[in-house]
């Protein structure tokens, strides 16, 4: 499936012919990577803590969502934990050389109350976690209580989980470490049409217009720096993953092409016309594939909304 749909014209063919047996396969290939996953955890026993790791847009909420889903039975109980609870308050973080904070950093993250969190989890004490709360831009006075008993687990994702600063206090015994990202690319003929960094921003561009209230220049100009961060704090520790997983859905361009262009047309600063030009001439290849065709559990689901929301 990656090898053989990451071409324009079969990606154009198979949802012209036959495009419901075409997602089928693209969520098929998703999903028996996460099967593979689930084997490998399902039967482990004590407490496991789960690093799922990934860049922006990358699909980290749903498919921690799904593992949860997956891996809670049998009176075994399973937990999400966002390492953004653990941001330090507005203003508390680092600086970069012209003064501006590094939202990116690791170091934007409570690392000693990480520490002693995942401690005490694995001790299977009762574990106060803190809440964010972003709207005001800082820690709430709320905490959300969780007690591992011997055969739980949690899942904790975020831009850092696989970063030895946080992961490398811990056993490698309770560890299980995930990557998950868009690792293909769409060509036309033998050329990159589509970069899998450009799959994850129109992603963004579609779910933080609909849930974030965000305009296109404002993800444009926040895009930059979330590139940049993945570059220097994310990427280096995506070998330390046990298994790495991709998200591409080759018919997602098909489904996003009609959400993103008016977004893209609605980009008025100077300095981002030139690349929404030319996205918009790039997502104009592609054959449309109405939302309503996405299944309600998909991956897809997470940018461009639930089932009823279809209409954009």
């Amino acid at each position: 499936m990656q090898n053989l749909c990451n071409s324009l014209s079969i990606i154009n063919n198979n949802i012209r012919d036959n495009p419901d047996a075409f997602i089928f396969e693209s969520e098929k290939f998703y999903h028996d990577q996460l099967k593979k996953v689930i084997e490998l955890i399902k039967d482990r026993s004590g407490r496991e803590i789960i690093m799922l790791a990934g860049p922006s847009s990358s699909g980290k909420t749903t498919t921690a969502d799904k593992l949860l889903s997956a891996l809670t039975n049998g009176g075994r109980q399973g937990y999400v934990i966002s390492l953004d609870d653990f941001y330090l308050n507005a203003g508390e973080g680092p600086r970069k050389e012209d003064g501006s904070f590094d939202f990116e950093s690791v170091h934007t993250l409570d690392l000693p109350l990480i520490h002693s969190s995942i401690e005490q989890l694995l001790s299977g004490k009762e574990t106060k976690l803190p809440l964010f709360d972003f709207t005001v831009g800082k820690r709430s006075d709320k905490t959300r209580s969780v007690t591992l008993r011997e055969h739980d687990f949690v899942i904790i994702e975020g831009l850092h989980a696989l970063n030895p600063l946080i992961t490398s206090s811990f056993s490698s015994a309770n560890l299980i470490k995930l990557y998950i990202s868009v690792n293909s690319d769409i060509y036309d003929g033998d050329d990159v049409l589509l970069s899998r960094i450009e799959l994850r921003f129109l992603r963004r561009l579609v779910r933080d217009y609909k849930y974030r209230n965000s305009s296109a220049d404002n993800t444009f100009m926040l895009w930059t720096g979330v590139v940049e961060g993945e570059t220097k704090y994310l990427l280096p520790h995506r070998e330390n993953a046990d298994i790495r997983l991709n998200s591409f859905h080759p018919y997602e361009v098909c489904v996003l092409k009609d959400m993103a262009a008016p977004l893209l047309q609605s980009a008025v600063k100077e300095e981002y016309k030139k690349e929404a030009v030319r996205l918009l001439k790039s997502i104009s290849k592609f054959d449309t594939c109405p939302c309503g065709k996405v299944p309600a559990d998909s991956l897809l689901r997470e940018f461009i909304g639930p089932m009823e929301e279809c209409k954009f």
